[in-house]
């Protein structure tokens, strides 16, 4: 919250500041310059009573996009989305109220995945704030555990050192959200702003750098290994250490895993590269990681190793999330773990570790990168590399059309003896990745798709894979893609979703075609919440607890007609229900230059494999149908 400025910060500026000064002018005004000044491009923001006056400023400016989201919540996603792909800070704006609080699930959704976003709330009046007044809520308190730092203005004159500090801790050190809530009487009221020249934030200091004994440490670690393997996450793209990370991967020989976040991170077509880890992860990730046990259905079995996993695990970056880890205690249960994150708060958190180094990865990674290059890495890890391929061979990423999918009732109405026609997700995915060459940034809702979008479109570069990993928050999709396309518009640009992930902000096919986004979405359509039916079956005998989203009196009719809707937005679309139609649909969908939805009918009794159940251990993964 900004403070009263004190007698000293209120004295005549100095020369050096003076030039700094503008002439009188609104707070609205104010904060739409500050914003120019950070060098805000686009603005996702819905108008209201509290934030009226800041659009009537943003219409005069001649830098700042402002674009109009249908629904606050697709508006803040999009500035995510917009984030992701750039490292740039996203910025959305809402009024107060219920404005306000639609950004809510944006916010939580950037504070769990590290995004950086500024979001920027319009207030009821200072004398009616905690009066009740119409359309006011404490928005400022309610975000407070969900943000890197929050501010109320109460003194017109902070607008420009309170925008630049947004920016700055918003993109600073480990990124997050950052809300500031502007009280309406200070938007009409005017000063002269002064234009701060630095900020001066104590509480967000430079991030520490490793030193080069705890380097050397692990360089040491390495040499006596015999099984390593490097565990990386969301921290390595933030750092923009990709470049760092693959020449330390190559010049050492140790394989590389990712979590959900840091996907792109290290090219998934590399040797080296065991794609990513964790709960639908690859069979031979977690085995490598965690060692290969006898599958057991009961765990109150005892685990039974069949071989041993990683004897180091260098964690870099990431925070040893639960779908990641299963049962943490038996995660990596026997190796050395170094762990090396720019937030000290994450060591020891979730996993205890042997080696823990708080340091900016990306300098850390620089550092073993040189320290390598003087002393090469005697070790080649012949025996660990073969025991990955057998692996690899043993247990790769597959899938089948069984009775079970044919005979459903979903799917046997219309395939009609068309058995070979059915189209499973995985196949749709991976004509995509053929159709792009592996090119397009992907975006996804959350559920079946979005781990299938993970496992069959094989990413390369960091910033490509956009989704909602934390907080899971359905309805990411499609606004992310929107805001992808914004900041990326010569990139091919694709939402894969799920019929239940898309419907819920599906309004924002009205801001893409009025806005000209030529974002892509795919929906896999299966009617019905993929995953929870997944869990459904897996674990409550198959019973639906609300999971069916098609119509029950007119089955199998698909419903609703994302076709139908999606023209009713002027946006181009069509369904396909046959695998000899998808290439030539999924094309041209591609080749428009619109927004396209491409509407693919789908199994509902495909599960999503490899599947560690929640809380249990590697012993406990089912990896083949």
């Amino acid at each position: 919250m900004s403070k009263t400025a004190s007698p000293a910060e209120k004295k005549k500026p100095t020369a050096k500041s003076r030039s700094q000064i503008g002439p009188s002018m609104p707070g609205r005004d104010i904060l739409v310059q500050a914003l120019e000044r950070e060098g805000v491009e686009v603005i996702f923001a819905y108008p209201g009573g509290a934030s009226m006056e800041i659009h009537q400023s943003l219409t005069k400016s001649k830098q700042i996009r402002t674009i109009l989201p249908r629904h606050e919540q697709g508006g803040s996603f999009a500035a995510e989305g917009y984030a992701r792909a750039t490292g740039k800070a996203g910025v959305c704006m809402a009024t107060s109220g219920p404005g306000a609080t639609n950004l809510m699930t944006a916010i939580a959704d950037a504070y769990m995945d590290s995004v950086p976003l500024v979001a920027l709330t319009g207030q009821v009046p200072q004398a009616m704030i905690g009066k009740g007044a119409f359309q006011e809520t404490d928005f400022f308190g309610m975000t407070l555990p969900v943000v890197k730092h929050s501010y109320l203005i109460t003194d017109i004159n902070d607008i420009p050192r309170i925008i630049k500090e947004a920016f700055y801790v918003a993109q600073s050190g480990r990124p997050g959200p950052v809300v500031v809530d502007f009280p309406k009487n200070l938007q009409q009221a005017k000063a002269q702003p002064v234009w701060p020249r630095e900020i001066s934030t104590p509480g967000y200091p430079a991030p520490k750098q490793a030193d080069d004994l705890a380097l050397n440490e692990i360089i040491g670690l390495i040499e006596k290994a015999e099984r390593p393997v490097l565990y990386v996450g969301g921290g390595i793209i933030t750092a923009e250490a990709s470049r760092e990370l693959l020449e330390f991967a190559e010049r050492t020989q140790i394989p590389v895993t990712t979590t959900l976040m840091g996907i792109g991170a290290f090219p998934e077509t590399h040797d080296l590269s065991l794609r990513w880890l964790g709960m639908h992860g690859t069979a031979y990730a977690n085995w490598a990681v965690s060692g290969e046990f006898k599958h057991r259905t009961d765990p109150s079995e005892p685990l039974m190793k069949l071989k041993e996993g990683a004897d180091l695990l260098l964690a870099f970056g990431v925070r040893f999330d639960d779908r990641v880890t299963g049962k943490v205690d038996k995660f990596c249960e026997t190796g050395t773990i170094v762990h090396i994150d720019i937030d000290p708060s994450e060591h020891n958190k979730n996993r205890k570790v042997h080696l823990a180094i708080e340091s900016d990865i990306r300098y850390a990674l620089r550092r073993l990168v040189e320290m390598v290059r003087r002393r090469p890495i005697a070790r080649k890890f012949t025996a660990w590399h073969s025991q990955i391929r057998e692996w690899k061979d043993r247990a790769p990423l597959a899938y089948r059309v069984t009775d079970e999918v044919i005979k459903s009732d979903h799917m046997k109405d219309h395939l009609s003896g068309k058995e070979s026609e059915v189209i499973l997700p995985q196949h749709a995915i991976e004509v995509l990745y053929e159709l792009t060459g592996g090119d397009a940034i992907i975006t996804t809702g959350v559920g079946q798709h979005q781990m299938w979008a993970a496992q069959y479109y094989k990413f390369k570069d960091a910033r490509q894979f956009i989704t909602s990993a934390g907080l899971g928050a359905m309805g990411f999709g499609y606004p992310a893609a929107m805001g992808v396309k914004v900041a990326c518009p010569d990139r091919q640009v694709v939402d894969i979703d799920g019929d239940g992930s898309f419907l819920m902000n599906i309004q924002e096919l009205a801001t893409a075609h009025i806005e000209k986004i030529a974002a892509k979405a795919i929906v896999l359509n299966n009617q019905h919440l993929g995953m929870v039916m997944q869990w459904e079956d897996r674990f409550f005998a198959g019973n639906r607890g609300h999971t069916y989203l098609g119509d029950p009196e007119n089955r199998p009719l698909v419903y609703p007609d994302f076709v139908k809707v999606s023209q009713a937005f002027n946006v181009p679309s069509e369904r396909v229900m046959f695998r000899s139609q998808l290439k030539a649909a999924m094309k041209r969908m591609l080749d428009a230059d619109t927004p396209y939805v491409l509407d693919v009918i789908t199994p509902y009794t495909e599960h999503v494999l490899p599947f560690i159940p929640a809380g249990r251990t590697v012993a406990d993964m089912i990896w083949k149908s």
